[in-house]
């Protein structure tokens, strides 16, 4: 593996102390010690439930060949420093410093991690790209993924993720980004904010980090669109829009979208371009029109972006299609079941809604959406049109707050609602049947993805 830092840059950054070590240089970081790449630091931070002191003994017989530790000394293999991941964040700073390619980062409230994905599938077609695995999105995923950048990448894609006010601010202030993408605005973690107006405020710290001469790109079918150019002026930065409202600086046309993909004419600069996508819905379409904006401030051409994007797919747990069994009759699974909001919850119900079952019923599975405060009952129950446009036979709720949609939705109209996705899994899979077409959606800690786990595993 090439080299990412040497030992002697690691203990520049961070000011570490290390007695007895091997190694030379690193070629990668970690701070899981299951999940080691070649030559790796293993970084023990303290987390919620773990520390990762706790795990160094476990990294070096994993392959580790450092560590970067806050107590228990300096000597075999470990480099000492005051805070870990504060060691951590000095090594993102060094990486980022001595990097010449251009950097984007990407928030949102929905939509941030696949258009984060059709970036970097973008930016890939252009050159060497560096780019945020999973939703390592938090205070210790951004440093970790700016740390791992490689210093010969041309570009680098970060994603940035927050729960609360202030949290974007030091994680953009770390990738200082060239080209900062809001994806949208929408009511997620509403129970940490008095209003959406809060949320789109917190999305908008991501400007304080921008590269002097940098551009916002910016989603325009939102209400709160006005307050987020706003504060990219106020920050100085560039705007550059995208979206089917009318004047987007990327204004998507004519769509046509169907079960299995979409096709857009993208209006821009007096050229009209068609976009290809092998997955459907609008949400998709907007997503990978922000990747043309990107690239094409990147100084990479529309021909190419359009041709990486026609092989562009969903990710797992964001609209990954699966067709399982006998070819002639599959059962059609749908996983959504990473995040939810009322936004991803009505564009996902959209697009189930030109999904066709090949000789079968259509199936819901809806998790509770969280974090919503006040208003959750309330914006429940608000998806029971969206249900019900979405031609689904037969609806199964998962969760406490699900209960306003069941209420909404009207007596006979919902199968089964349990409290757990334990308790429903096997309700369900014992009602599915080849031929069917099943989505499943709900807020991660609801805890879906272990009945789409068991779907997969009963019809494969």
């Amino acid at each position: 593996m090439p080299e990412l830092f040497t030992v002697e840059a690691l203990l520049a950054a961070t000011g570490g102390r290390a007695e007895t070590l091997a190694a030379k240089s690193i070629g990668s970081i970690s701070i899981d010690s299951r999940e080691l790449g070649e030559d790796a630091l293993f970084v023990a931070i303290k987390g919620d439930r773990f520390d990762g002191h706790d795990f160094v003994e476990a990294a070096f017989k994993n392959g580790a060949v450092a560590a970067l530790v806050c107590k228990g000394g300096a000597g075999d293999g470990r480099i000492l420093v005051p805070d870990a991941l504060e060691g951590l964040r000095d090594l993102a700073r060094a990486a980022r410093q001595r990097s010449r390619g251009v950097v984007v980062g990407v928030t949102g409230s929905v939509g941030k991690t696949t258009t984060k994905e059709a970036i970097r599938v973008v930016l890939s077609a252009a050159g060497r790209t560096h780019a945020s695995i999973k939703s390592f999105n938090n205070h210790w995923g951004v440093p970790l993924m700016l740390a791992g950048m490689p210093e010969n990448a041309d570009f680098g894609v970060f994603e940035m993720g927050m729960s609360a006010a202030g949290e974007i601010t030091p994680l953009t202030q770390l990738v200082r980004p060239h080209i900062a993408v809001i994806t949208t605005i929408a009511p997620a973690h509403l129970g940490a904010f008095d209003s959406i107006d809060g949320i789109a405020a917190a999305k908008a710290e991501i400007f304080a980090g921008v590269e002097p001469g940098g551009t916002a790109v910016l989603n325009i079918d939102h209400e709160q669109a006005h307050l987020l150019t706003a504060a990219a002026n106020a920050f100085g930065v560039r705007i550059v829009t995208y979206g089917f409202a009318p004047g987007a600086d990327w204004h998507v046309g004519r769509l046509e979208t169907t079960g299995d993909g979409s096709v857009a004419e993208i209006h821009h600069d007096g050229a009209i371009h068609s976009l290809l996508l092998n997955v459907p819905g609008r949400h998709m379409v907007a997503n990978a029109v922000a990747a043309m904006a990107v690239a094409k401030i990147a100084g990479v051409e529309p021909d190419v972006a359009l041709t990486a994007l026609a092989g562009f797919g969903a990710q797992p747990g964001r609209g990954q299609k699966l067709l399982l069994g006998p070819s002639d009759k599959p059962l059609l699974l749908v996983d959504e079941s990473y995040n939810a909001n009322t936004a991803s919850m009505t564009a996902a119900l959209d697009v189930f809604g030109s999904q066709k079952a090949s000789n079968g019923r259509k199936v819901l599975v809806l998790g509770d959406m969280l974090e919503l405060g006040t208003e959750s009952g309330k914006l429940h129950a608000s998806l029971a049109a969206a249900v019900n446009a979405s031609g689904a036979d037969r609806v199964y709720l998962v969760g406490t707050h699900m209960a306003a949609l069941a209420e909404a939705l009207g007596g006979g109209r919902v199968v089964a609602h349990t409290q757990t996705a334990v308790e429903m899994a096997d309700i369900l899979v014992n009602d599915l049947a080849y031929g069917d077409a099943v989505m499943v959606k709900g807020s991660k800690g609801v805890g879906l993805a272990g009945i789409v786990d068991k779907i997969r595993n009963r019809f494969a």
